[in-house]
């Protein structure tokens, strides 16, 4: 009977957690705060040639229809923010980029029901100050979570693609 109690009080403390993964948790304009604090960024387009469309298809493993992407800069940081799917439903998210590394990346919104967990410091911060590798390889293993397979998966192929379109942008301009 006491094993029980304490399997239902654990359940019960639990279940919040999950119901709670999804949700609106910044606004772009509140990221972009965060990259940004003197406020001086300038937003920017990047327009995508069949060579970069190719490259991008290649790091997010399914094809990219846009013919522009939408990024903000100022000096050598830029900030990026893209919906990509974890399992079913798209996961918003930012990654700020200073000197080729990653300085930030936040989730804005999160619609899955589970792995919500990669919104959290613990997981996030372990891509602070990573770069990119020649192959489009991340220059560090992310440690993933039990159960947010693909949610991780979504985070460090945005993480990538931001890292390859902040080379690409500090060329242009």
């Amino acid at each position: 009977m006491i094993i029980m109690r304490h399997v239902f009080i654990i359940i019960i403390g639990i279940l919040p957690s999950l119901c709670f993964a999804k949700g609106d948790y910044l606004t772009d304009d509140q990221f972009l705060a965060r990259i940004f604090p003197e406020r001086s960024e300038q937003p920017q387009a990047l327009w995508l040639n069949a060579s970069i469309k190719n490259e991008i298809s290649q790091i997010l493993t399914h094809e990219y229809n846009g013919l522009r992407v939408r990024y903000w800069r100022s000096g050598s940081r830029t900030a990026w923010i893209f919906n990509e799917i974890g399992k079913e439903l798209p996961i918003t998210i930012g990654v700020g980029v200073d000197q080729n590394q990653v300085m930030q990346i936040e989730i804005l919104s999160f619609r899955e029901s589970r792995g919500g967990e990669v919104r959290y410091p613990f997981f996030r911060d372990q891509f602070q100050g990573v770069s990119l590798a020649d192959d489009h390889r991340l220059s560090k293993t992310i440690d993933g979570i039990s159960g947010a397979t693909m949610s991780v998966r979504a985070v460090s192929r945005v993480t990538r693609l931001a890292l390859y379109l902040h080379q690409l942008a500090l060329v242009e301009k």
